[in-house]
């Protein structure tokens, strides 16, 4: 999945040739899953239409500070309104923003604060990373005041996808021509891996319930569908992590090559799967619904029913969470904890009996949280006993919040 994928971009076109290919950059944005909102510059409308851009990226196309809204398309409507283009909420409402082309014109008045049109306005409102591409002829781009307003929009935090060289719309050959749209994507792809906040770092997570064979047929289990777990480690690939996700029986699926997935049926399998993962690992978060009893022992052959009484002798499975954190040097380690009773006394003594670093603790009295829902509802305790109680929220944020956690720990160290 691209680290492009639901983020909202902002592409401004000012006005130079480079601007026909802008039609295949938007497209591009919304293949990696973008969504995508263009501003032009009203010189921009002679190399391409707005509509075009407009059918690319299903949404309007801006280029004025107001629109009149014209009722009627054939005969003039006297009463039409006149509708204001917010270029404070477009600027808000960006995840990133990119001006390209950006002609030496658009660039001088974005390092010198010149607002004269809608798309200066909307750069000059933006809050998120604003990227620019250069486009113009060879003696434009190497020009001293050219070279200046590269400086200055850098220093001022803007990040620059620099020319590349070839034949130019005048016939020469040399730098200045316009990043190619496959080319502006991989830059900014690059670059935003490069500062997700969890790039470098490895996390172990494990999912699921595990099944616990009383003979070739039937099992111990429980009803854990694996949801939390596989959105936790989604949640840790979307901000850089690489993952190892060990996982009982579940029919979730990973949604980032970066996810490893090793897929376990009892908690014997998982106890040796997270101890061979575990030294390799910065953080290790426990989410599975692991099996505390399994058989004594396992029936070679199906189990005839026969008798009117049934009893089945069960032991102990290994505890794999104590023992990762009686293993633990600098890893960060998190578990879950499900109780019914007593809920935050009996999270506490398996925080501090299991070494742990942060526990996340369900209650199944809470409405919308335990096995089987789309929702849950956490109280966060940490190694010095805070307690941090959070709404009930869809799984994927309570992902996210775990995933805060893990990030808040790293900028402590």
């Amino acid at each position: 999945m691209s680290v492009l994928k639901g983020k909202k971009v902002l592409l401004g076109i000012s006005g130079g040739i480079a601007a026909y290919k802008t039609a295949s950059l938007v497209r591009l944005f919304i293949k990696a899953g973008a969504q995508v909102q263009v501003v032009m510059t009203p010189a921009s409308k002679d190399f391409v239409t707005p509509l075009t851009l407009s059918a690319l990226s299903k949404n309007p196309v801006y280029s004025t500070f107001y629109d009149k809204e014209i009722a009627d398309t054939i005969v003039p409507n006297p009463d039409a309104k006149e509708l204001w283009n917010n270029h404070v909420e477009l600027g808000l409402w960006a995840d990133l923003m990119i001006i390209a082309p950006a002609t030496a014109n658009t660039l001088s008045k974005m390092a010198n604060g010149s607002c004269d049109n809608l798309l200066m306005a909307v750069y000059l409102s933006s809050k998120c990373p604003v990227y620019f591409a250069p486009a113009m002829d060879l003696d434009m781009y190497k020009h001293p005041s050219t070279l200046e307003s590269f400086q200055k929009l850098q220093s001022f935090g803007n990040i620059m996808i620099p020319a590349e060289s070839g034949e130019l719309a005048s016939g020469l050959s040399g730098e200045g021509r316009m990043a190619e749209p496959e080319n502006i994507i991989t830059f900014i792809t690059l670059d935003l891996e490069a500062k997700l906040p969890l790039k470098g770092k490895t996390i172990l997570v494990t999912a699921g319930p595990t099944y616990e064979a009383i003979d070739p047929v039937r099992f111990i289990g429980n009803h854990s569908s694996g949801q939390m777990g596989f959105d936790i480690a989604n949640r840790a690939a979307a901000l850089g992590a690489q993952v190892f996700l060990v996982t009982g029986p579940t029919f979730c699926k990973p949604l980032y090559p970066t996810i490893t997935v090793y897929p376990v049926i009892s908690a014997e399998q998982m106890y040796n799967q997270c101890h061979e993962c575990f030294p390799k690992v910065d953080v290790a978060i426990a989410a599975a619904a692991v099996a505390d009893y399994r058989p004594k022992h396992i029936a070679s052959q199906k189990i005839k029913k026969a008798a009117e009484n049934f009893s089945i002798e069960l032991e102990k499975t290994k505890d794999i969470l104590a023992s990762l954190g009686a293993s633990k040097k600098h890893q960060y380690l998190i578990g879950f904890a499900l109780e019914t009773e007593n809920e935050i006394e009996n999270a506490k003594l398996k925080l501090q009996k299991k070494n742990l670093d942060l526990i996340v603790l369900n209650s199944l009295q809470d409405e919308g949280a335990g096995f089987g829902k789309s929702t849950n509802k956490i109280t966060f305790i940490d190694k010095n006993f805070r307690i941090e109680a959070m709404d009930l929220k869809a799984k994927t944020a309570v992902a996210i919040d775990i995933m805060d956690k893990v990030c808040a720990h790293f900028m402590t160290i």
